[in-house]
């Protein structure tokens, strides 16, 4: 009896696999729905949480108690989320390639929109606003421009810088007096000094992982090819040896001394 091919009965070939209904078309919508797992979901959530932190900051001029209040509480959603989405993805194979790339968006969006947004209200200087977007921007050119070569893990100075400017940027959102309001001072120098000493730390892990790259991939090439010319070489004598026929003269050495001779006493001129 003919049997009929996986792939015409909508299955997947694999033994014991249960087949997909749809065939194909099935298996690529099976596909597209694991885009809306939990993970995703919050870094949904996060780019969502942008537009509406922006227009809670700005309400009623800006200095409402009340609506920074309410800012902060979007704020922190996003910081919170932040934490939970990676985690998730990671934890339960959740990993997409949509979650590779909204999520840093969505990281770098919350946290630019609330710099800026502080800078023009005059809450905070401007240059600083500049030096810690200025660090993100680069770093994540950085990644690209060494990416052929290998990913820059993250580091723990990195997350301290994350949570730093976290915490510094939340304290600047709500309308804070008093010795709290000189606290949130210092914990911004410490969020940007540590901002401008892991991005150093980057752009020294991306020299190095660069020139490494470079010089593995000038090296393999010569490697290979030496190693091939070698094998060959040695291909070619045997079939030499082997294809002479009996009583006839052995093929002869550089140095004039057999072949054969050579192969059994060693090195031509060896001691016996």
């Amino acid at each position: 009896m003919t049997q009929v091919p996986a792939s015409a009965a909508g299955g997947s070939g694999a033994p014991g696999a249960k087949p997909v209904r749809g065939g194909k078309l099935g298996a690529a919508a099976m596909d597209q729905a694991s885009l809306w797992n939990v993970a995703n979901l919050l870094t949904m959530i996060r780019l969502l949480l942008v537009p509406g932190f922006v227009m809670l900051l700005l309400a009623n001029g800006g200095y409402d108690p009340a609506w920074r209040s309410f800012a902060w509480a979007a704020f922190a959603i996003a910081m919170i989320t932040d934490l939970f989405d990676g985690h998730l993805a990671r934890t339960y194979n959740l990993v997409t390639d949509f979650g590779k790339i909204a999520d840093p968006i969505a990281d770098k969006a919350i946290m630019g929109a609330a710099l800026i947004c502080l800078s023009w209200l005059g809450d905070l200087p401007w240059w600083v606003t500049l030096v810690i977007l200025g660090r993100e921007l680069g770093i994540t050119l950085l990644r690209f421009w060494v990416i052929r070569y290998g990913v820059i893990p993250a580091s723990r100075g990195g997350k301290m810088k994350t949570l730093a400017q976290g915490t510094a940027v939340g304290m600047y959102v709500l309308a804070l007096t008093g010795p709290l309001a000189t606290l949130r001072f210092w914990v911004m120098a410490v969020a940007v000094v540590l901002t401008v000493v892991t991005g150093l730390d980057y752009v020294k892990q991306a020299v190095v992982l660069r020139r490494r790259g470079m010089a593995e991939a000038a090296v393999a090439p010569g490697t290979a090819g030496t190693s091939e010319a070698v094998v060959a070489a040695e291909a070619y004598e045997v079939s030499e040896v082997a294809a002479a026929p009996q009583g006839a003269a052995a093929p002869q050495g550089s140095d004039g001394s057999d072949v054969a001779e050579t192969s059994e006493a060693g090195e031509p001129g060896a001691a016996k």
